[in-house]
Protein backbone atom coordinates (compact mmCIF):
# COMPACT_ATOMS: atom_id res chain seq x y z
CA UNK A 1 0.00 0.00 0.00
CA UNK A 2 1.29 3.43 -0.98
CA UNK A 3 0.89 6.73 0.83
CA UNK A 4 0.28 9.43 -1.74
CA UNK A 5 0.53 13.16 -1.00
CA UNK A 6 -1.30 15.37 -3.50
CA UNK A 7 -0.14 18.99 -3.31
CA UNK A 8 -1.07 21.05 -6.38
CA UNK A 9 -1.50 24.78 -6.81
CA UNK A 10 -4.68 26.11 -8.42
CA UNK A 11 -5.21 25.69 -12.16
CA UNK A 12 -5.90 29.38 -12.59
CA UNK A 13 -9.16 30.29 -14.25
CA UNK A 14 -10.47 26.72 -14.12
CA UNK A 15 -10.01 24.71 -10.90
CA UNK A 16 -8.98 25.82 -7.40
CA UNK A 17 -6.19 23.94 -5.64
CA UNK A 18 -8.48 22.15 -3.18
CA UNK A 19 -10.74 20.85 -5.95
CA UNK A 20 -7.75 19.90 -8.10
CA UNK A 21 -6.27 17.86 -5.25
CA UNK A 22 -9.60 16.11 -4.71
CA UNK A 23 -9.91 15.25 -8.42
CA UNK A 24 -6.37 13.87 -8.63
CA UNK A 25 -7.04 11.83 -5.47
CA UNK A 26 -10.27 10.48 -6.92
CA UNK A 27 -8.46 9.31 -10.03
CA UNK A 28 -5.68 7.65 -8.05
CA UNK A 29 -8.17 5.88 -5.76
CA UNK A 30 -10.09 4.56 -8.75
CA UNK A 31 -7.04 2.56 -9.78
CA UNK A 32 -5.52 1.88 -6.33
CA UNK A 33 -8.41 2.05 -3.82
CA UNK A 34 -6.40 0.72 -0.89
CA UNK A 35 -3.67 3.37 -0.95
CA UNK A 36 -3.68 6.17 1.63
CA UNK A 37 -4.25 9.48 -0.15
CA UNK A 38 -3.52 12.72 1.68
CA UNK A 39 -4.68 15.99 0.17
CA UNK A 40 -2.48 19.03 0.83
CA UNK A 41 -3.56 21.65 -1.72
CA UNK A 42 -1.03 24.45 -1.97
CA UNK A 43 -1.09 28.16 -2.67
CA UNK A 44 1.31 31.06 -3.03
CA UNK A 45 -0.81 33.80 -1.50
CA UNK A 46 -3.28 34.28 -4.33
CA UNK A 47 -6.73 32.87 -5.03
CA UNK A 48 -7.34 29.62 -3.16
CA UNK A 49 -5.04 30.33 -0.21
CA UNK A 50 -7.85 30.05 2.35
CA UNK A 51 -9.21 26.90 0.68
CA UNK A 52 -5.76 25.32 0.80
CA UNK A 53 -5.41 25.92 4.53
CA UNK A 54 -8.99 24.83 5.21
CA UNK A 55 -8.42 21.51 3.44
CA UNK A 56 -4.99 20.79 4.88
CA UNK A 57 -5.46 21.80 8.53
CA UNK A 58 -8.02 19.93 10.67
CA UNK A 59 -10.39 22.09 12.75
CA UNK A 60 -9.73 25.27 10.76
CA UNK A 61 -12.84 27.48 10.95
CA UNK A 62 -14.20 29.79 8.27
CA UNK A 63 -15.30 33.09 9.79
CA UNK A 64 -17.88 34.78 7.52
CA UNK A 65 -17.71 38.53 7.02
CA UNK A 66 -19.19 41.19 4.74
CA UNK A 67 -16.62 43.64 3.37
CA UNK A 68 -16.39 46.47 0.86
CA UNK A 69 -15.50 44.86 -2.45
CA UNK A 70 -13.34 46.34 -5.22
CA UNK A 71 -16.42 47.99 -6.78
CA UNK A 72 -17.31 49.68 -3.50
CA UNK A 73 -20.26 47.34 -2.92
CA UNK A 74 -20.70 44.68 -0.21
CA UNK A 75 -19.00 41.31 -0.79
CA UNK A 76 -19.59 38.17 1.25
CA UNK A 77 -16.22 36.70 2.19
CA UNK A 78 -14.53 34.96 5.10
CA UNK A 79 -11.25 34.74 6.90
CA UNK A 80 -9.90 31.50 8.34
CA UNK A 81 -9.16 30.79 12.00
CA UNK A 82 -6.46 28.16 12.45
CA UNK A 83 -6.40 26.16 15.70
CA UNK A 84 -4.59 27.31 18.82
CA UNK A 85 -0.92 26.34 19.05
CA UNK A 86 1.82 26.94 21.60
CA UNK A 87 3.16 29.90 19.63
CA UNK A 88 -0.31 31.24 18.75
CA UNK A 89 -2.52 30.80 21.84
CA UNK A 90 -5.23 32.95 20.28
CA UNK A 91 -5.09 31.05 17.00
CA UNK A 92 -3.83 32.23 13.62
CA UNK A 93 -5.96 34.30 11.27
CA UNK A 94 -5.56 33.73 7.54
CA UNK A 95 -6.89 36.54 5.34
CA UNK A 96 -6.90 36.47 1.54
CA UNK A 97 -6.90 39.58 -0.61
CA UNK A 98 -8.29 37.66 -3.59
CA UNK A 99 -11.62 36.94 -1.90
CA UNK A 100 -12.05 40.43 -0.43
CA UNK A 101 -10.45 42.87 -2.91
CA UNK A 102 -9.47 40.57 -5.77
CA UNK A 103 -9.72 41.02 -9.52
CA UNK A 104 -11.77 37.82 -9.88
CA UNK A 105 -14.58 39.53 -7.98
CA UNK A 106 -15.03 41.92 -10.91
CA UNK A 107 -15.89 39.05 -13.24
CA UNK A 108 -15.44 40.58 -16.69
CA UNK A 109 -12.92 42.97 -18.27
CA UNK A 110 -15.69 45.54 -18.67
CA UNK A 111 -15.95 45.80 -14.89
CA UNK A 112 -12.26 46.47 -14.24
CA UNK A 113 -11.68 49.64 -12.22
CA UNK A 114 -7.97 50.43 -12.68
CA UNK A 115 -8.10 53.79 -10.87
CA UNK A 116 -10.98 53.23 -8.46
CA UNK A 117 -10.76 49.65 -7.13
CA UNK A 118 -9.26 49.56 -3.64
CA UNK A 119 -8.02 47.22 -0.94
CA UNK A 120 -10.46 48.52 1.68
CA UNK A 121 -12.28 45.18 1.99
CA UNK A 122 -9.00 43.37 2.62
CA UNK A 123 -8.28 45.76 5.50
CA UNK A 124 -11.78 45.23 6.90
CA UNK A 125 -11.21 41.47 6.98
CA UNK A 126 -7.83 41.94 8.68
CA UNK A 127 -9.49 44.16 11.28
CA UNK A 128 -12.11 41.48 11.91
CA UNK A 129 -9.43 38.86 12.54
CA UNK A 130 -7.59 41.19 14.93
CA UNK A 131 -10.88 41.93 16.68
CA UNK A 132 -11.36 38.23 17.25
CA UNK A 133 -8.08 38.19 19.17
CA UNK A 134 -5.80 36.12 16.93
CA UNK A 135 -2.17 35.82 18.01
CA UNK A 136 -0.77 35.79 14.48
CA UNK A 137 -1.85 36.87 11.00
CA UNK A 138 -1.04 35.21 7.68
CA UNK A 139 -2.03 37.38 4.72
CA UNK A 140 -2.21 36.26 1.09
CA UNK A 141 -1.91 39.21 -1.30
CA UNK A 142 -2.17 37.75 -4.80
CA UNK A 143 -4.86 38.54 -7.42
CA UNK A 144 -5.38 42.22 -6.59
CA UNK A 145 -7.84 44.37 -8.53
CA UNK A 146 -6.26 47.69 -7.59
CA UNK A 147 -3.13 49.83 -7.59
CA UNK A 148 -3.71 51.85 -4.43
CA UNK A 149 -0.46 51.24 -2.56
CA UNK A 150 -2.45 49.59 0.20
CA UNK A 151 -4.13 52.87 1.17
CA UNK A 152 -7.59 51.29 1.29
CA UNK A 153 -6.36 48.48 3.52
CA UNK A 154 -4.47 50.82 5.84
CA UNK A 155 -7.45 53.20 6.03
CA UNK A 156 -9.71 50.34 7.10
CA UNK A 157 -7.19 49.53 9.83
CA UNK A 158 -7.17 53.10 11.17
CA UNK A 159 -4.62 55.04 9.12
CA UNK A 160 -5.59 58.45 7.75
CA UNK A 161 -4.64 59.74 4.31
CA UNK A 162 -5.63 63.34 3.64
CA UNK A 163 -5.48 65.81 0.77
CA UNK A 164 -4.30 69.45 0.89
CA UNK A 165 -7.58 70.47 2.55
CA UNK A 166 -7.34 67.79 5.20
CA UNK A 167 -10.11 65.70 3.70
CA UNK A 168 -9.84 61.90 3.25
CA UNK A 169 -8.55 60.89 -0.17
CA UNK A 170 -10.64 58.92 -2.67
CA UNK A 171 -10.38 55.16 -2.71
CA UNK A 172 -8.15 53.46 -5.24
CA UNK A 173 -5.23 54.61 -7.32
CA UNK A 174 -7.08 57.84 -8.05
CA UNK A 175 -6.61 58.82 -4.40
CA UNK A 176 -2.82 58.50 -4.60
CA UNK A 177 -2.64 61.77 -6.53
CA UNK A 178 -4.41 63.51 -3.65
CA UNK A 179 -2.25 62.34 -0.72
CA UNK A 180 -0.52 65.17 1.11
CA UNK A 181 -0.44 63.96 4.71
CA UNK A 182 -0.31 60.48 6.24
CA UNK A 183 -1.15 59.60 9.84
CA UNK A 184 -0.44 56.00 10.81
CA UNK A 185 -0.94 56.53 14.55
CA UNK A 186 -4.39 54.91 14.40
CA UNK A 187 -3.06 51.58 13.15
CA UNK A 188 -3.43 48.71 15.61
CA UNK A 189 -0.36 47.06 17.10
CA UNK A 190 0.79 43.94 15.31
CA UNK A 191 -0.44 40.75 17.01
CA UNK A 192 2.12 39.04 19.28
CA UNK A 193 3.08 36.48 16.64
CA UNK A 194 3.46 39.13 13.95
CA UNK A 195 2.05 39.46 10.44
CA UNK A 196 3.40 37.20 7.70
CA UNK A 197 2.58 38.22 4.15
CA UNK A 198 2.53 35.57 1.41
CA UNK A 199 3.45 36.71 -2.09
CA UNK A 200 4.73 35.03 -5.23
CA UNK A 201 6.31 38.18 -6.68
CA UNK A 202 9.46 40.13 -5.79
CA UNK A 203 8.73 43.36 -7.65
CA UNK A 204 9.68 46.70 -6.05
CA UNK A 205 7.05 49.40 -5.62
CA UNK A 206 8.05 51.65 -8.53
CA UNK A 207 10.03 51.67 -11.75
CA UNK A 208 10.09 49.44 -14.81
CA UNK A 209 9.45 46.37 -12.65
CA UNK A 210 7.12 48.12 -10.22
CA UNK A 211 3.47 47.70 -9.31
CA UNK A 212 2.03 50.03 -11.96
CA UNK A 213 4.30 49.09 -14.86
CA UNK A 214 4.10 45.32 -14.50
CA UNK A 215 0.67 44.66 -13.05
CA UNK A 216 -1.30 47.79 -13.96
CA UNK A 217 -2.14 46.69 -17.52
CA UNK A 218 -3.62 43.41 -16.21
CA UNK A 219 -6.06 45.55 -14.22
CA UNK A 220 -7.07 47.68 -17.20
CA UNK A 221 -4.64 50.56 -16.69
CA UNK A 222 -3.76 52.52 -19.83
CA UNK A 223 -0.20 53.45 -20.73
CA UNK A 224 -0.68 57.08 -19.70
CA UNK A 225 -2.24 56.08 -16.38
CA UNK A 226 0.58 53.59 -15.73
CA UNK A 227 3.10 56.44 -15.88
CA UNK A 228 0.96 58.61 -13.62
CA UNK A 229 0.40 55.86 -11.06
CA UNK A 230 4.11 55.02 -10.99
CA UNK A 231 4.98 58.66 -10.26
CA UNK A 232 2.27 58.90 -7.60
CA UNK A 233 3.44 55.68 -5.93
CA UNK A 234 6.96 57.13 -5.84
CA UNK A 235 5.72 60.27 -4.10
CA UNK A 236 3.56 58.19 -1.75
CA UNK A 237 6.60 56.09 -0.82
CA UNK A 238 8.30 59.18 0.59
CA UNK A 239 5.47 59.57 3.13
CA UNK A 240 5.58 56.06 4.63
CA UNK A 241 8.23 54.35 6.81
CA UNK A 242 9.13 51.51 4.44
CA UNK A 243 11.67 50.82 1.69
CA UNK A 244 10.00 50.78 -1.75
CA UNK A 245 12.87 48.67 -3.09
CA UNK A 246 12.06 45.77 -0.75
CA UNK A 247 11.33 42.63 -2.82
CA UNK A 248 7.55 42.26 -2.91
CA UNK A 249 6.79 45.91 -2.09
CA UNK A 250 5.07 46.15 -5.47
CA UNK A 251 2.89 43.08 -4.91
CA UNK A 252 -0.87 43.57 -5.17
CA UNK A 253 -0.66 47.10 -6.53
CA UNK A 254 1.71 48.21 -3.77
CA UNK A 255 -0.21 46.52 -0.94
CA UNK A 256 3.05 44.80 -0.05
CA UNK A 257 4.56 48.23 0.57
CA UNK A 258 1.60 49.29 2.73
CA UNK A 259 1.98 46.18 4.84
CA UNK A 260 5.71 46.79 5.24
CA UNK A 261 4.87 50.25 6.59
CA UNK A 262 2.66 48.58 9.21
CA UNK A 263 5.56 46.32 10.22
CA UNK A 264 4.62 43.10 8.45
CA UNK A 265 7.12 40.61 7.00
CA UNK A 266 6.95 39.60 3.33
CA UNK A 267 7.90 36.00 2.49
CA UNK A 268 7.74 33.73 -0.59
CA UNK A 269 4.20 32.37 -0.53
CA UNK A 270 4.61 28.76 -1.61
CA UNK A 271 7.38 28.02 0.91
CA UNK A 272 5.46 29.61 3.78
CA UNK A 273 2.24 27.75 2.96
CA UNK A 274 4.21 24.50 2.78
CA UNK A 275 5.63 25.11 6.24
CA UNK A 276 2.26 26.02 7.74
CA UNK A 277 0.46 22.94 6.38
CA UNK A 278 3.29 20.54 7.30
CA UNK A 279 4.24 19.54 3.76
CA UNK A 280 7.74 18.29 4.61
CA UNK A 281 6.59 15.87 7.33
CA UNK A 282 3.77 14.58 5.12
CA UNK A 283 6.11 14.04 2.17
CA UNK A 284 8.65 12.23 4.39
CA UNK A 285 6.01 9.56 5.06
CA UNK A 286 4.89 9.29 1.42
CA UNK A 287 5.73 6.89 -1.38
CA UNK A 288 4.66 9.28 -4.14
CA UNK A 289 3.93 13.01 -4.34
CA UNK A 290 1.80 14.69 -7.01
CA UNK A 291 1.92 18.43 -7.66
CA UNK A 292 0.88 20.74 -10.47
CA UNK A 293 -0.46 24.05 -11.77
CA UNK A 294 -2.28 25.44 -14.77
CA UNK A 295 0.71 26.24 -16.98
CA UNK A 296 4.16 24.81 -16.34
CA UNK A 297 6.83 26.72 -18.25
CA UNK A 298 10.41 27.87 -18.09
CA UNK A 299 9.67 30.29 -15.26
CA UNK A 300 7.81 27.79 -13.07
CA UNK A 301 11.05 26.74 -11.41
CA UNK A 302 11.41 30.23 -9.88
CA UNK A 303 9.47 29.99 -6.65
CA UNK A 304 6.25 28.48 -7.96
CA UNK A 305 4.44 25.72 -6.08
CA UNK A 306 5.46 22.69 -8.22
CA UNK A 307 9.14 23.58 -7.96
CA UNK A 308 8.95 23.94 -4.20
CA UNK A 309 7.02 20.69 -3.76
CA UNK A 310 9.54 18.92 -6.00
CA UNK A 311 12.43 20.25 -3.89
CA UNK A 312 10.76 19.04 -0.68
CA UNK A 313 10.20 15.62 -2.23
CA UNK A 314 13.80 15.43 -3.47
CA UNK A 315 15.07 16.20 0.03
CA UNK A 316 13.20 13.12 1.30
CA UNK A 317 14.09 11.06 -1.80
CA UNK A 318 10.42 10.60 -2.67
CA UNK A 319 9.24 10.34 -6.28
CA UNK A 320 7.25 13.36 -7.45
CA UNK A 321 4.94 13.68 -10.45
CA UNK A 322 3.69 16.79 -12.24
CA UNK A 323 0.20 17.41 -13.64
CA UNK A 324 -0.16 20.67 -15.55
CA UNK A 325 -2.87 22.10 -17.76
CA UNK A 326 -0.16 22.63 -20.32
CA UNK A 327 3.58 21.98 -20.31
CA UNK A 328 5.44 24.55 -22.38
CA UNK A 329 8.29 23.66 -24.69
CA UNK A 330 10.83 25.54 -22.54
CA UNK A 331 9.83 23.72 -19.35
CA UNK A 332 12.33 21.48 -17.59
CA UNK A 333 10.52 18.41 -16.25
CA UNK A 334 13.65 16.33 -15.66
CA UNK A 335 13.15 16.41 -11.88
CA UNK A 336 9.79 14.65 -12.08
CA UNK A 337 9.24 10.89 -12.19
CA UNK A 338 6.31 11.57 -14.52
CA UNK A 339 4.77 14.64 -16.14
CA UNK A 340 1.20 14.73 -17.44
CA UNK A 341 -0.24 17.52 -19.57
CA UNK A 342 -4.03 17.81 -19.42
CA UNK A 343 -3.90 19.33 -22.90
CA UNK A 344 -2.19 16.22 -24.26
CA UNK A 345 -4.41 13.89 -22.26
CA UNK A 346 -7.59 15.57 -23.52
CA UNK A 347 -6.35 15.93 -27.08
CA UNK A 348 -6.50 19.73 -27.16
CA UNK A 349 -6.34 22.79 -24.94
CA UNK A 350 -10.02 23.46 -25.67
CA UNK A 351 -11.08 20.01 -24.46
CA UNK A 352 -8.94 20.29 -21.33
CA UNK A 353 -10.34 23.72 -20.49
CA UNK A 354 -13.92 22.58 -21.12
CA UNK A 355 -13.74 19.75 -18.54
CA UNK A 356 -10.68 20.34 -16.33
CA UNK A 357 -12.02 18.39 -13.33
CA UNK A 358 -12.68 15.34 -15.52
CA UNK A 359 -9.18 15.39 -16.97
CA UNK A 360 -7.60 15.87 -13.55
CA UNK A 361 -9.37 12.68 -12.44
CA UNK A 362 -8.03 10.93 -15.55
CA UNK A 363 -4.53 12.26 -14.83
CA UNK A 364 -4.67 10.88 -11.29
CA UNK A 365 -5.71 7.48 -12.64
CA UNK A 366 -2.94 7.53 -15.27
CA UNK A 367 -0.32 8.26 -12.63
CA UNK A 368 -1.66 5.48 -10.38
CA UNK A 369 -1.21 3.04 -13.24
CA UNK A 370 2.31 4.23 -14.10
CA UNK A 371 3.70 4.89 -10.61
CA UNK A 372 1.58 2.64 -8.38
Amino acid sequence: MHTVVIAPDSYKGTVAAAEAAACLGEGWARVRPHDRVRLLPMADGGEGTIDAFATAIPDAQRMPITVTGPEGTPVEASWLLLPVTADAPGGTGVVELASTSGIELLGTPARLRPLDASTRGFGEAIAAALGHGVSRLVLGIGSSASTDGGTGMLSALGARFADASGRPIADGGRGLAQVVTVDLSGLPALPPGGVTVLSDVTNPLVGAWGAAAVFGPQKGTSGEDVLALDAELGRYAELLPADPETPGAGAAGGTGFGLLAWGATLVPGSAAVADLVGLASAVAEASVVITGEGSYDGQSAAGKVPAHVAAVAAASQVAVALVAGRIAGDADTSGFAAAVSLTDLAGSAESAMASPAHWLVEAGAALARSLG
